[in-house]
């Protein structure tokens, strides 16, 4: 049980520093009171496509990195208690 809690202690670190560079990386994507002002239109071609982006791929990284960091933090949790 020691050497399954270590392995995944050590992919849960990996996956923790991924998370903080890949969070870093990311634009801020707010256009706030003015976007909703000037009413900018969500449909075009750019908002149709967004996902196949850079940043489309770095939010559905960042998303998949964030619930893959919860998931490890449980099973750690239950394997020190055990």
């Amino acid at each position: 049980m020691e050497i399954v809690r270590n392995i995944i202690l050590a992919i849960y670190l990996i996956v923790c520093i991924a998370l903080i560079i890949v969070a870093t990386i990311q634009t801020k994507d707010n256009d706030g009171a003015s976007g909703t002002i000037t009413g900018s239109s969500t449909n075009n071609f750019y908002e149709k496509n967004k996902g196949r982006t850079k940043e489309g791929k770095l939010k559905r990284l960042t998303i998949t990195l964030g619930v893959l960091f919860v998931v490890l933090a449980i099973v750690l949790g239950i394997l020190y208690v055990i």
